[in-house]
């Protein structure tokens, strides 16, 4: 039988469902005491910290270092870019709809966010 996805992978996944749901809750928890966009920032910047622990210890099985942990960030500014490319692509030229077309967006991306962080975390320090 054919293996559609690696066990890696599907951690990958796993950790990102868990990072979404704590940025989430970070972002609702301080969305009552600070500006929502300060809520979203320290929420989306303690993600960023999570999954990078969680894929290096549990997903990649590596050991971190704090080059690794600089160059991490990066990981998530061209999945950014590569988002907002991919999302004006689907909408503006592909006529999708735009409520949809997100979802679409995070499905085409996923891999990419998997081979970009599999290359800095297991890269040799």
């Amino acid at each position: 039988m054919v293996k559609l996805i690696s066990k890696e992978f599907a951690k990958f996944v796993a950790v990102g469902l868990l990072n979404t749901l704590l940025t989430y809750l970070i972002y609702l928890l301080l969305d009552h005491w600070v500006n929502y966009t300060m809520a979203y920032a320290v929420g989306y910047s303690a993600g960023i910290v999570f999954s990078y622990f969680m894929n290096t210890f549990f997903v990649f099985k590596s050991k971190p270092s704090i080059k690794k942990g600089m160059q991490f960030p990066l990981v998530y500014g061209v999945q950014f870019i590569l988002s907002e490319v991919i999302l004006y692509i689907c909408i503006n030229r592909l006529g999708l709809n735009a409520k949809l077309a997100p979802l679409l967006v995070i499905i085409l991306t996923i891999p990419v966010t998997f081979l970009l962080s599999k290359l800095i975390i297991k890269r040799p320090t």
